[in-house]
C-alpha cells in the first residue's frame, strides 16, 4: 500500500494505525502514556461527554498524543447522529474541540503524527488542513524565573517549577519550562477560552534537582493544581502516588487533594510496572477525576494488571492526612479508631534523630569500652562513645527501650514486611539514625512484649497505609494503638479485640509475612552487631551503613 493510499484511509477514518504502544521512553519526563491507560483514564470521565458537541478538550502537556487521539476516536462515533456527514463531523471535532501543547519540540512533531496523521497540520496528508504547521497542538516555549539577589546571582531553582539553573542552556537546547505551569499556554490569543475536559499525563519531574534522599523534585502537583484552577467541567490526570503519603514538598498538595470533594473518581495502581512498564516509578501510580459538580465521597478502586479488584465509595479525609490507598484496610483501619481510646504508637515514638546529631553514616565509635563510655548502636556493628557525643535525650541512655529500623519495605512492589525487625534493648545504649527509638519502658517485662506486639501482623498491616515508601518515622504508626504492655499480645488477641471478622483476619494473615523480634534485654548491644552476629560488619567496611 502506498503512503498516499494509508493518508486516504486514515482521512477517511477507514484505518487509524497503533504504533504508540511501542514507543520508547524518550526522557525521564518524557514516558508516553500507553494507549491502553489513557483508554482506561477516558472510561472514567461519564458517557455523556461522548455526545457534547459544544465541549472543548485540552491536553496541556502532550507526549505522544495518544489522550487526544483517542478523544477524537469516541467524538467521531458519539456525535455521529448530531453531525451525520462524517467529514464535518470530523472537521468539527478537530478544528473547535480539540486542543493541547507539547512539552518539547520533538513530543509536538510525535503528538502532531498521532493526531493529525502529519507532524505538518497545514500539508497534504493531515487529517484535516490547518493555516498553521502546527495546528491546534503547537509546542510554545516558556522561560524559567529565576530568584537573583541585586547583583544577578541566583539564589535558587525556578520559582514556577523548582528547576535548577542548569536547565538554562541556550534557545538551541530544551529547557523544559512547561508552558502550562510558565504562563506561556494557554497563550494570550487564547485567554478568553473556556475549556471544558482537561486530559492528561503530565511531566512527574522539574530537571535534575536532587533533594537529600536522593530524589528528582516532584512538579506534577503543579500541572494538577494549574488545571483545577482553570475550573473545567472535568479533570482526568495520571500521577504518581507517593504523594498519597509522603513525597517532598507535597504537603500542602496533599491536603488541598484530601479536602477537595470534587475528587470523584481515584483509581490506583499500587504495582510496579503495572501502567508503565520498565519505568520504575516508585509507589506505583493513580488516576483520577475531578468534577467541578461533584461534592460528595470519592468512588476509590485498586487496580492490578489491568483488573480492577476492590472499589468502595468513602471520604478520602478518614485517613488523617494521609490517602489511605488499601479499601479493605481503610475499613480495617476505621474500625480500629472507633474501638480505641487512648494513646497511639505514634505519641511514644521518637524523632528521626533520637540521641542528635548522630546520622547512619557516624563513625565516632570505637571498639573497646572506657570508663563511662555509652554503648552505640549502629545499621551493621555495636560501639562505644563517650557520652559527650550524646547531644539530646540523655535520659534515654538508662531506660529499657525497643528500636525499629528507620527503613522498611516499600516502593510498590509486593510488601509484605512492612517494618524492620523490633530490637529490645537493655539500659545501657543509644543509637545513630539508622533507627528510631520506638517507645521506652521501665521494665523488661514491657519492653519484650511491646517489641513482639510492633512484630504482630495486626500492627505492620496499621502501619502499611501510612507507608508509601521505605521511610519510617512516628506519623506511621499514627493508626496503631498504644495497649497495655504488662501482657503479652498475639495476632488472635488483637483481632479478638477489635472484632475483626474472619475474612478481615484472612485478609491480613495473607498480606503480612511473619517477622522475627531481636531481643537483646540481657545486653545494650544486640549479639547480631557483635563480631560474628548476623549483621555485623566491620568498622569501614564497604557496606557499612
Amino acid at each position: 500500500m502506498s503512503v498516499h493510499e494509508l493518508a486516504r484511509q486514515i482521512r477517511t477514518g477507514q484505518h487509524i494505525p497503533d504504533i504508540l504502544d511501542c514507543l520508547a521512553q524518550l526522557s525521564n519526563d518524557e514516558v508516553p502514556t500507553p494507549p491502553k491507560l489513557a483508554r482506561a483514564m477516558l472510561d472514567i470521565l461519564p458517557d455523556e461527554v461522548w455526545s457534547k458537541i459544544d465541549y472543548v478538550w485540552l491536553d496541556p502537556f502532550c507526549k505522544s498524543g495518544i489522550f487526544l487521539r483517542e478523544v477524537a476516536a469516541r467524538l467521531l462515533e458519539g456525535l455521529s447522529e448530531q453531525i451525520p456527514d462524517f467529514n464535518q463531523r470530523r472537521d468539527h471535532i478537530y478544528r473547535d474541540m480539540l486542543w493541547g501543547t507539547s512539552i518539547t519540540e520533538m513530543t509536538g512533531m510525535i503528538s502532531r503524527r498521532s493526531l493529525y496523521y502529519s507532524r505538518d497540520g497545514s500539508g497534504p496528508v493531515s487529517v484535516i488542513k490547518f493555516d498553521h504547521s502546527q495546528g491546534h497542538l503547537p509546542y510554545v516555549r516558556a522561560e524559567h524565573t529565576f530568584p537573583k539577589k541585586k547583583d544577578g546571582t541566583v539564589t535558587g531553582g525556578c520559582t514556577r517549577c523548582g528547576a535548577p539553573l542548569s536547565l538554562e542552556r541556550g534557545e538551541s537546547r530544551e529547557n523544559y519550562a512547561y508552558s502550562f505551569i510558565h504562563g506561556a499556554y494557554p497563550t494570550e490569543e487564547m485567554k478568553n477560552m473556556k475549556f471544558d475536559v482537561i486530559v492528561g499525563n503530565p511531566p512527574y519531574q522539574a530537571g535534575d534537582k536532587k533533594n537529600e534522599d536522593d530524589r528528582a523534585a516532584p512538579v506534577y502537583d503543579r500541572f494538577v493544581t494549574q488545571a483545577i484552577d482553570m475550573n473545567p467541567r472535568y479533570v482526568v490526570m495520571v500521577t504518581p502516588s507517593r504523594w498519597f503519603t509522603g513525597g517532598w514538598g507535597l504537603n500542602e498538595y496533599r491536603k488541598r487533594m484530601l479536602a477537595d470533594r470534587r475528587l470523584r473518581v481515584m483509581v490506583d495502581n499500587p504495582k510496579l510496572f503495572d501502567c508503565f512498564p520498565g519505568v520504575e516509578i516508585k509507589g506505583g501510580v493513580s488516576y483520577f477525576l475531578w468534577d467541578r459538580n461533584h461534592n460528595g465521597d470519592c468512588e476509590f478502586s485498586t487496580r492490578i494488571e489491568g483488573v480492577i479488584r476492590s472499589t468502595v465509595t468513602r471520604d478520602l479525609r478518614e485517613g488523617d492526612g494521609v490517602l489511605m490507598r488499601d479499601n479493605r484496610a481503610a475499613e480495617i483501619v476505621h474500625k480500629v479508631k472507633e474501638r480505641h481510646e487512648g494513646r497511639w504508637v505514634e505519641d511514644v515514638c521518637g524523632p528521626q534523630m533520637p540521641f542528635g546529631h548522630m546520622r547512619t553514616n557516624f563513625s565516632g565509635d570505637h571498639p573497646v569500652k572506657q570508663p563511662g563510655d555509652v554503648a552505640l548502636v549502629l545499621g551493621s556493628r555495636g560501639g562505644y562513645i563517650s557520652p559527650d557525643v550524646i547531644d539530646k535525650n540523655h535520659d534515654w541512655v538508662d531506660q529499657w527501650k525497643v528500636l525499629m529500623p528507620k527503613a522498611g519495605d516499600g516502593h510498590g512492589r509486593e510488601e509484605s514486611f512492612v517494618l524492620g525487625e523490633p530490637i529490645a534493648l537493655a539500659p545501657g545504649s543509644a543509637c545513630t539514625q539508622t533507627y528510631i527509638v520506638a517507645g521506652l519502658f521501665d521494665t523488661r517485662e514491657e519492653t519484650e512484649n511491646y517489641a513482639h506486639y510492633l512484630a504482630t501482623k495486626f500492627v505492620r498491616f496499621l502501619v502499611q497505609p501510612r507507608k508509601a515508601s521505605q521511610d519510617i518515622f512516628d506519623e506511621r504508626f499514627r493508626f496503631v494503638p498504644m495497649l497495655d504492655m504488662t501482657r503479652l499480645w498475639t495476632d488472635e488477641d488483637l483481632y479478638d479485640r477489635f472484632d475483626l471478622t474472619e475474612d478481615e483476619r484472612a485478609y491480613i494473615e495473607r498480606t503480612i509475612k511473619p517477622r522475627s523480634v531481636n531481643l537483646s534485654l540481657d545486653s545494650p548491644i544486640p549479639a547480631s552487631h557483635l563480631p560474628g552476629g548476623a549483621k555485623y560488619k566491620p568498622k569501614g567496611s564497604d557496606a557499612d551503613e
